[in-house]
Parts: structure tokens; sequence; C-alpha cells
């Protein structure tokens, strides 16, 4: 049996399908998402000013403040971090951190999403080549015998392809790239997030370090007074409540010791987290423990502008930005579905019963299927869908305003800190000479005989106490610092 003979594509059945598929492409711009406008930022239109602090110290950190010049973004983190040992470790960072290469996974995976979403704005085309066969039984046809009819068919096609009239598609893929740019200001926010968390995690194991070697060298010095105390008592010229007293003070030094090396063992194990492999030779249990506070005062030399420009400089705001916008365009997709949808499927070719004769003259066949889908009952579906849409915009515009909010308050901290702690760390340091200088005088009297071994050891735990007192002091001071390089958006060169 032979098959019936394919009718010819009239030349103005092809023109007008031409014309179709480039109407599609005109329309598809149109959108119906409501235009997005960016929400006013929730916050003064300046930082707070701290009152000023007392004291020649805080008249310094005042005018340091002031005449700060330097912005964070524009101070690579090379720059800001001058310590060569703290800049292997944040690119050695920068390179193997797990959560940062996360970040940067997911970014491929929005790109990806984005790509899929966006290409279903274009028709997809695809060639087929099919053969057939089938066997009628003989009480089927009119012959009375049975028959094997074959087939071959050859040809390109556009299967399904919506005419995106109502802006349907193209919203979706807005969301889709929207969602793309807030994945990639997520990692660029990461980045800033790991390189500040590793200068902290570095400069709190070197003040740990600096406090351990204090512990341990003010435990050698208890030990030797406690063994000197020892032979006077033996001697009868001192009593066993001093004996004790010293014993207690050497046992204290000994216990903070041993507490600051454990603490030591655990900053280091968090560094080398961040890290994210086993820690280079002599970058962090090596080397000089302390800071200078002449690089801290550098450190804090920036300027921290207007709130509006953490808008533009910090990447987290940006990305909750993206979000809001990547809602803002649901809505129009949501709006879209009440609308009629129209899919064109199509397909030019040519079918024979011989492989030989596919594309002899004769055998071209088409097909064109235009399909208008118009949504008359639901059950409310689309308004819920589209209720749900304005919800998660709703959402995203409070996201956007706490992420400012939050923002806003990480830089007037760190404001405040910086206001502050230089004057603290002044201060402490009076506090950890007056004590060194009373520990001097009173060791005088004792070896005149004038005050007693109690009042030696009594100044000895009160210097020990304030040179702790300084090292965290100053690592509070570097450490706010680094959060307001970070809360103004440094971090990213």
């Amino acid at each position: 049996m032979k098959t019936s003979s394919p009718t010819l594509l009239p030349a103005a059945r092809a023109r007008a399908l031409a014309a179709s598929l480039l109407l599609a492409g005109a329309v598809s711009g149109c959108s119906m998402a409501p235009a997005y406008q960016r929400p006013a930022a929730p916050v003064a239109d300046a930082f707070p000013v701290a009152p000023a602090a007392a004291g020649a110290a805080g008249a310094a950190a005042s005018d340091a403040s002031t005449s700060a010049v330097q912005s964070a973004v524009e101070t690579g983190w090379r720059t800001f971090f001058p310590d060569g040992r703290l800049q292997q470790l944040i690119a050695t960072a920068l390179e193997n951190n797990r959560d940062l290469r996360i970040a940067a996974l997911r970014i491929e995976e929005a790109r990806g999403a984005y790509r899929i979403q966006r290409a279903d704005r274009l028709p997809t085309l695809n060639a087929t080549l099919s053969e057939s066969r089938s066997r009628s039984p003989g009480f089927a046809n009119s012959s009375g015998q049975a028959q094997i009819n074959e087939r071959f068919d050859a040809g390109l096609g556009i299967s399904a392809f919506e005419l995106d009239f109502f802006g349907r598609v193209k919203s979706l893929s807005d969301s889709a790239l929207a969602s793309y740019l807030a994945t990639e200001e997520a990692r660029q926010a990461a980045q800033i997030s790991l390189i500040a968390e590793v200068a902290k995690a570095y400069y709190t194991e070197r003040a740990i370090a600096e406090q351990q070697t204090l512990a341990e060298s003010t435990y050698e010095a208890r030990t030797r007074t406690f063994e000197l105390t020892k032979q006077r008592v033996d001697g009868g010229a001192s009593s066993r409540l001093d004996l004790r007293s010293n014993e207690q003070q050497m046992q204290t030094a000994r216990a903070a010791a041993l507490a600051l090396a454990r603490q030591r063992v655990q900053a280091t194990n968090a560094l080398t987290l961040l890290v994210g492999q086993a820690l280079p030779a002599g970058t962090a249990t090596g080397g000089p423990a302390p800071t200078e506070d002449a690089q801290a005062d550098a450190m804090s030399a920036l300027t921290a502008g207007l709130p509006s420009d953490l808008l533009a400089n910090r990447p987290d705001i940006r990305a909750a930005e993206q979000r809001l916008k990547a809602a803002n365009a649901n809505i129009g997709a949501a709006r879209a579905a009440f609308f009629p949808r129209l899919t064109l499927t199509t397909a030019i070719g040519s079918a024979s019963r011989d492989f030989s004769g596919l594309f002899e003259s004769g055998s071209n066949t088409w097909s064109f299927a235009p399909q208008l889908v118009l949504p008359i009952f639901d059950s409310g579906r689309n308004l819920a869908n589209l209720d749900v849409s304005h919800a998660r915009k709703n959402i995203a515009v409070a996201d956007y305003e706490k992420a400012i909010q939050q923002a806003f308050r990480e830089v007037a901290d760190a404001l405040a800190a910086r206001t502050y702690l230089s004057e603290q760390v002044a201060a402490q340091r009076a506090v950890q000479d007056a004590q060194a200088e009373r520990l001097r005088l009173l060791q005088l009297r004792f070896e005149n005989g004038v005050a007693s071994s109690l009042d030696v050891l009594d100044a000895q735990r009160e210097l020990f106490t304030a040179e702790q007192a300084l090292v965290q002091a100053r690592l509070l001071r570097t450490t706010s610092a680094i959060d307001l390089y970070r809360a103004l958006g440094g971090g990213l060169k």
C-alpha cells in the first residue's frame, strides 16, 4: 500500500510562517512586570558621630580619623595588610577555602539556570530522521492480502515555541538574570568576609601567642621567687605564709600559660579551617607576635564616606537588590499567566516510501500547528500565584532594607570603636607602665625591709593583669579596624 502523496508548502504559507517567527521575536521584548524603583534607604543621611573622647589620646585619635583619606573600596587587601605572612595566608585562603569555592560554584549553577531560561525566548530547531514500518492484515485491505507499509521522513522542526506576547518568558528570563547577578554579588561578599576573618584569626593567634609568652615568662620569674622564698623559709628568714602566697602566684601563672597554650592551638585550628589547608611554615606559629601600634593606626586611617556609598560599595547590599529585581520580574510572569498563551509547532521536510527517494522532487512535507490556550477556570491558581509573587517581592524589599540597616550599624559601630580604642590602648599602656614602676619600687622597699613580700606579690599580679589587658586592647583596636575595612566594602582588590 502506497502512502498518500504529501502536499507541497505554498510560498505564501512559508512567508506567513517566517513573519510569525519575526513577530514573536519583536513582541518578546514586552513585559508586564511593574517598573522597578529602588526603595529609599531606611537610614540617616550621615553616620552618627561619637562624643569626643577625653584626653590627649582621644584628640589624637579624632585628628587621625578626620585626616584619613583612604577609601576602603580603593584600598587593596595587600595594601591594607602589609604583613607578608598574613598576605600569604589570605592568598592561600582565596584559593582553597571551601565556603568561597561553594560560592563560586553557585555562580556557575546560577549562570547555567539563566542560560536555560534565556533559551526559552528563542525557538528550538531540531533535525529529525525517522523510519516507520507497519503491517496490515488481509481483512483490513480490499485486496484481502496482508501488506507491509514502509515510510522514511526527514525534516527540520520547531516544537511548542511560545510567542511571548505578554512577556511571561521575558520576565522569567529577567528573574533568572537577576538571580545570577545576586549570586555573583554574594560571592564577592563572601570574599570580603573571608579576607576579614582570616586577618582577624591571624591577629588573634598572634595576640594569644604574645599573652602566652608573657604568662610563661611570669611563671618563670615567679618560680625563681618561690625558690628563693623557700630557701628563706628554711633559713628562718621568712614565714610559710609567704611561701604559700608565692606558690599560689606561681601556679596561677602556670595555669594561665597552659590555658593560653590551649587557646593558641584552637586559634591555629580556626585559622587552618579558614585557609583551607595546612598553614604554610612560619606563617602563624613563628615570627614576632605583636602588631605594631603604628601599623594599627595606619589600618584605622579609612574614610567612611556617606551611608549612600554603601549601596554601591557593599556587594551584600547589591545582592539583596538583585534578589528584589528578581522578585519584581516574577510578578510580570505571574500577571502574564492570566492572558492567552500562544505556542507554535511547525516543521518542514520530506517523506518517501524508499530511503533513496527521500529527497526527490515532490516529496516535500510541512506542518503548521499553532495552539492558543486561554485560562478560564483554574480554581484561583493564577491569582494565588500572583499573590505569592507580591508577597515575595515585599519580603525582598524588607531583606534589602535590612541589609542596608545592618551595613549602617556595622560601619557606625566600627567608627565608634575607632574613636575610643586608640585612647583605650594609650590608657591601658599607662596602667601597665604605672604597675611596672610600682613593682620596681616595692621590690626596692622589700629588699630594704620596708615592704612585705605580700605587697610585692600583689604588684606582680596586677602587672601581669595589666600586660594581658594591654594585649587584648591592642587586638580589639586591630580587629575593629578590620571590621571597618570590611563594612565599607574593602577586600575585593
